[in-house]
């Protein structure tokens, strides 16, 4: 098979396609027929060399999209159409940059569409990181208002497909002027300009604050916290402005009275308990309450382009590569 394989950290010339033996099947995993996945900032990290525990060389990939070849042990069928989302995969084990990929069957969720690979290929980490944050850390409730730092962002144009179809009041924010326009076609009520401190700003629109933030950009969690309204929720799912850690937290100083802080990763996908969601998330798409917004579609050979477009920030949305 061909698999894009890195042997070092480094830029996205270290992408390599080769060929190399396709995956034996064993009991407990299922052989997946690789033909969509989507491009993650994680890889992109991991691929950088700040992923510690990864041992190279590695085929990364934290998600794929496809067709069950093998699946012994285990209630799938050949043919069946999955999704397969982290669990260790591109990190522990090699991932979905692959025409086959053999993952763990607890990270492998049955899915029934008729949805193009393309567009099923966009959803699977972006929709359920979303879902969870959305319903699963702050149990968002419909009517309300959801503040979106990092709109443009794959997740964050998920989160607000998802919120516009809970009838949400959504406020989100980009660096980047040129961006407004795309987050308006979303359906962003309100739409402003990323500069760190915009507390104030959000206040101006709703002077008691916001019920509900997710934080995809991370370093901006002190003023997402005082742009929300008592008995709010903010929930931490991203780390788009590169910073893992935050010096001098004071919990007391940080988190306004009452305001409640969370975190959710979507290493808590499983299939038990998040299959129903992707079906859910999949026929909203399916019958346009769910809007996917990809950038852009590469292909399998243009691997070092689609790592380039999403580590120089270019994309609104989505990056998918095909398997073809």
């Amino acid at each position: 098979m061909k698999a894009i394989v890195i042997e070092q950290a480094g830029g996205p010339d270290v992408l390599q396609v080769r060929t190399m033996p396709t995956p034996e099947p064993r009991d407990g995993w299922v052989l997946i027929r690789v033909k969509a996945f989507g491009l993650n900032r994680s890889e992109m990290f991991t691929r950088q060399g700040h992923s510690p525990d990864v041992e190279f060389p590695r085929v990364l990939g934290i998600e794929c999209v496809g067709v069950v070849e093998a699946a012994p042990g285990t209630d799938l069928q050949p043919g069946q159409t999955v999704a397969a989302v982290m669990g260790g995969m591109g990190r522990a084990f090699d991932g979905g940059y692959a025409e086959y990929a053999l993952i763990p069957a607890r990270s492998v969720l049955p899915v029934k569409t008729e949805l193009p690979w393309e567009i099923l290929g966009a959803i699977p980490e972006t929709f359920l990181t979303a879902w969870g944050g959305l319903k699963e850390a702050m149990d968002m409730l419909p009517g309300k208002v959801l503040l979106v730092r990092g709109g443009t962002s794959s997740v964050g144009m998920a989160a607000i497909s998802l919120a516009k179809g809970w009838d949400t009041t959504v406020i989100a924010t980009t660096r980047n002027q040129a961006k407004v326009a795309a987050l308006q076609q979303a359906g962003v009520n309100h739409v402003i300009i990323e500069q760190g401190q915009i507390a104030s700003e959000v206040k101006k629109i709703f002077p008691l604050g916001v019920n509900y933030v997710l934080e995809l950009v991370g370093t901006t969690l002190y003023d997402s916290l005082q742009a929300t309204a008592a008995q709010g929720i903010v929930c931490y799912a991203g780390i788009l402005g590169n910073a893992w850690t935050f010096e001098n937290f004071g919990p007391m100083a940080a988190i306004p009275s009452t305001v409640k802080l969370t975190t959710y990763g979507s290493g808590s996908v499983h299939v038990d308990h998040s299959t129903a969601a992707l079906q859910d998330i999949v026929d909203g798409v399916a019958a346009g309450r769910y809007q996917v917004n990809i950038d852009r579609v590469f292909h399998f050979d243009e691997i070092v382009d689609a790592h380039r477009h999403m580590e120089e920030n270019r994309a609104i949305g989505k990056i998918v590569v095909l398997v073809d």
